[in-house]
């Protein structure tokens, strides 16, 4: 399993809860632009619209700007692999008051390219004060006890 995008910001700006893994329909040339660890999660969630589940707003660069098919969007709404039981209970989460569904990385699995979702509340700028302080004491900490 190795990461090819992960999403930096996702524990300090969200309390993750449950994780889900799920397959994505991507073109070729977005598999090798992912594999070249290019891309950002910065921004995307996840919908569920007729049954079937979206990411969006997930930015995937053409591999070779030259030989990109016109039209293409790095930021479409790519399908989920989901069964139906996960869409459905995803779904009842989404309409949940308060939370939201953000991929945390994507990462390969064998020759498949997966996305780890997790169920995510926003934090309160206190919370995300707090997440600051506890870093820098942690940091601070290993300081210490690096020089001895």
């Amino acid at each position: 399993m190795t990461t090819l995008v992960d999403n930096k910001k996702v524990y300090f700006n969200y309390e993750i809860g449950d994780t889900f893994e799920a397959g994505v329909e991507l073109f070729g040339h977005e598999v090798k632009s992912l594999k070249k660890n290019q891309g950002s999660l910065d921004g995307s969630y996840m919908i569920v619209r007729g049954g079937e589940a979206y990411m969006v707003n997930t930015f995937i660069p053409p591999y070779q700007e030259n030989n990109t098919p016109e039209g293409y969007d790095p930021r479409r709404n790519r399908k989920l692999i989901l069964r139906k039981k996960e869409i459905a209970e995803l779904a009842s989460i989404e309409g949940g008051r308060g939370l939201t569904i953000v991929p945390i990385s994507i990462y390969s699995k064998g020759s498949l390219i997966k996305v780890r979702l997790g169920v995510a509340r926003g934090k309160k700028k206190y919370d995300k004060r707090e997440s600051i302080q506890k870093r820098e004491v942690d940091r601070n900490v290993r300081r210490e006890f690096k020089d001895r």
